[in-house]
């Protein structure tokens, strides 16, 4: 069985950390044919200080003092076990068609449509699922509400996800070992207030209506699913008298509040309130500790 494992985490290495971190939103700030420089996804680095050697396939963050291999990185980024990081790593190989075990000979695949069907919607009530939110402290009446229950299938094989409908009629999907989606697109939540709420990731939305105990909050929503959806909701969001901004304490999400206040008439960068964790949903798993949010509703499970 060891070396089995042994094996597999050889494969799994080999797909480039470059790819990796490109499906995170992460650009390298200095590219070079053999190597890129990158802020640090791990730290506030306001210097590009983490290199990536593309011939090798490994990272070292000089001004944390750390590096290693893509399954070390998605441990580090991911805050999950090897383990962890090996199974979310396989199902997302199985999705890159141009990606050989034997060979890699484009590191950059060509876009192609997405490879996820969907099979099934029904209402949340995974028992592995809703354990993954309880982990997340997320309130499951909350997510009930503005969740589904997604079976879809990858490459021949069946797997299922909390579902988040995005304005394309794709899912935003997500469970302890997966993160993505069918289409790129935002989420929005029309009603006739004059006030206009915006989040990076619907886990962090779900984080808000958990501290708010409302699962009906009175605003207009936005939830980009990714900064990079930013202009095709940029129109909407600053159509509004008042915008609160709850997006993450990075580089990408202070570029984006960045953007917000310039076409918003009045913007309230709401990010303050959680520093210095990188988002809502850390800030909530600080308040709740899982152990006590286990206790509280282990009754609903």
């Amino acid at each position: 069985m060891k070396e089995k494992q042994l094996m597999d985490a050889k494969a799994i290495n080999k797909f480039p950390i470059r790819e990796y971190l490109a499906a995170q939103g992460i650009r390298p700030a200095k590219d070079r044919s053999y190597y890129g420089l990158y802020h640090s996804p791990l730290r506030e680095d306001r210097t590009p200080s983490m290199k990536v050697d593309y011939d090798k396939n490994l990272w070292i963050d000089y001004g944390a003092g750390e590096g290693g291999t893509l399954i070390d990185l998605v441990m580090r980024m991911e805050r999950c076990s090897a383990g962890e990081a090996m199974r979310r790593l396989e199902q997302r190989i199985s999705e890159t068609p141009a990606f050989s075990f034997h060979g890699y000979s484009n590191p950059v695949p060509p876009h192609h449509e997405s490879v996820i069907t969907i099979e099934q919607i029904c209402p949340l009530e995974n028992p592995a699922l809703l354990a993954y939110l309880t982990e997340r402290s997320i309130d499951l009446a909350a997510a009930r509400a503005h969740c589904s229950e997604v079976h879809y299938r990858v490459a021949g094989k069946s797997y299922f996800a909390i579902g988040f409908r995005n304005d394309a009629g794709g899912w935003e999907l997500r469970n302890r070992y997966f993160k993505g989606c069918t289409s790129k697109a935002p989420t929005t939540r029309r009603g006739d207030y004059p006030t206009c709420l915006v989040f990076e990731g619907f886990m962090d939305y779900l984080s808000f209506l958990t501290f708010k105990r409302n699962p009906t909050p009175p605003h207009n929503i936005v939830v980009l699913n990714s900064v990079t959806n930013l202009a095709k909701a940029l129109p909407f969001i600053a159509s509004h008298e008042q915008v609160y901004a709850y997006l993450d304490n990075d580089d990408a999400g202070r570029k984006a509040t960045d953007e917000l206040k310039k076409a918003c008439r009045n913007l309230s960068d709401q990010s303050i309130h959680y520093r210095p964790y990188n988002d809502l949903n850390d800030y909530l798993r600080s308040r709740l500790p899982v152990k006590e949010h286990r206790r509280s509703r282990g009754r609903k499970l």
